[in-house]
């Protein structure tokens, strides 16, 4: 529920990818959390990273406890009731000595995760965080999001920490407590105290539960974040206040003044067809559909995406070129858009302003010839240039669909992307063409 503030699973597919700039909320690995919150003067349980199985045992040792807990790194959430392809149910676990974090540090390392938020593809394991098991009187939840609503940071926490806080906002409303944040004024040692009083702190975790907020609000301004989440948030059995788990945010745009920061990001957590589109600066968000689109323009790339499900079809993707892409990125984007094998059929729908027409021709030409493209492909070109990029297709000897009129478009597309999905289900190639 409150991840939507900072993380909003492709709420308008990231607000219309942030009006034409490719936005990419860096989150990094919970290690990484964990250094940052140690410099910034707030308590995290001691750990190591470790890169292979010996690296985990040697950080075991090193620890030298037997309360450890090991912790798959990927950048997802669900991970303790996840499972791994290596056959390990949980990437996160209670461990009591170096061999055993030799052992499931063996498989999960390598391996797989699948949890509710990694898809059906999954999230490779590269890392896992070793670290002290501290034994805890109370959970609670804590995070600093951005909020439209109010314009500013908004702190969100419960008392019932330790769990999915949105079946906590579902089930007992209640139990959520919502500070907004004047980011003129800050956080007053007055409000951290209240907070703290609201989540029932005494004594001198009172105190130092107030401290701790004042140094994640303080954190959460410096580094240009959009989330700190802590969950847990942890009074120890001897009155400690420590951070548990931490999930970052941090604001793209920000990234020129954050560079210590945007140096922690892990492309291999990512998807490669977002990575490959950031190089040509294309803004791309991959779905689950069989329907590949390209546009320029974001609010077009919406509408052809909504037309395209009037017609009974899903879109396999928002692309979304802008106004002044060249014939190479216009073939990139092909290239992105042909690598997902589930696509089974691609309209383009360019409308001519800044864009020239007769350079997306070119580009897909260059694209359907370089990548000798399988699918149908139904294009709709519309404003500058259109008559010289309508005759370039025209010459090209390529079997392409034109159709000027959007909505017979979407409807052609949709057909030819069941007929095509029909003829790899049998396992047999169906090439089309114009009658």
């Amino acid at each position: 529920m409150f991840r939507q503030f900072a993380n909003s699973s492709k709420s308008a597919l990231r607000t219309v990818a942030a009006k034409n700039q490719q936005v990419r909320n860096l989150s990094i690995h919970e290690y990484m959390s964990a250094n940052l919150l140690s410099e910034a003067g707030v308590k995290v349980p001691q750990g190591i990273v470790a890169t292979s199985a010996e690296e985990a045992y040697q950080a075991a040792k090193k620890l030298g406890t037997s309360d450890l807990v090991i912790k798959a790194q990927v950048l997802a959430g669900g991970r303790g009731k996840g499972h791994f392809d290596s056959g390990l149910k949980g990437g996160v676990k209670t461990i009591y000595s170096p061999e055993e974090a030799r052992d499931l540090a063996g498989k999960m390392i390598g391996h797989k995760i699948f949890t509710k938020q990694t898809g059906a593809h999954g999230k490779e394991c590269s890392k896992v965080f070793i670290v002290e098991r501290k034994y805890v009187r109370r959970e609670y939840y804590f995070a600093i999001l951005m909020d439209r609503a109010t314009q500013g940071p908004v702190i969100v926490a419960s008392s019932q920490g330790g769990v999915d806080i949105e079946s906590v906002a579902a089930e007992n409303p209640d139990a959520i407590v919502k500070l907004p944040v004047d980011i003129k004024k800050g956080l007053s040692m007055e409000s951290a105290q209240e907070l703290a009083d609201k989540l029932g702190f005494v004594g001198n975790a009172r105190e130092e539960a107030a401290g701790t907020f004042m140094k994640l609000y303080k954190l959460f301004l410096a580094k240009d974040a959009t989330q700190i989440e802590i969950n847990p948030l942890v009074e120890t059995s001897d009155h400690q206040v420590m951070c548990m788990d931490a999930k970052f945010g941090f604001d793209d745009n920000a990234s020129f003044r954050q560079q210590d920061v945007f140096a922690l990001r892990d492309p291999t957590q990512e998807d490669p067809r977002e990575v490959q589109a950031e190089k040509w600066n294309l803004n791309y968000i991959g779905l689950d559909g069989r329907i590949g689109c390209l546009v320029n323009g974001a609010g077009l790339a919406m509408s052809t995406m909504d037309i395209i499900k009037l017609h009974g079809g899903e879109p396999a993707n928002f692309l979304d070129v802008g106004g002044s892409a060249t014939a190479k990125q216009i073939c990139e984007a092909f290239k992105i858009i042909s690598s997902d094998a589930g696509v089974s059929a691609a309209l383009v729908n360019i409308f001519g302003g800044i864009m020239r027409c007769d350079v997306v021709a070119q580009g897909i030409i260059d694209a359907v010839k370089e990548l000798d493209l399988k699918i149908p492909l139904v294009v709709r070109l519309q404003g500058t240039n259109v008559d010289a990029g309508k005759k370039l297709i025209n010459e090209s000897g390529i079997a392409i669909f034109p159709c000027d009129d959007l909505d017979k478009a979407a409807d052609l597309v949709v057909k030819l992307s069941d007929i095509t999905s029909l003829a790899q289900k049998a396992g047999v190639h169906a090439k089309l063409s114009v009658a």
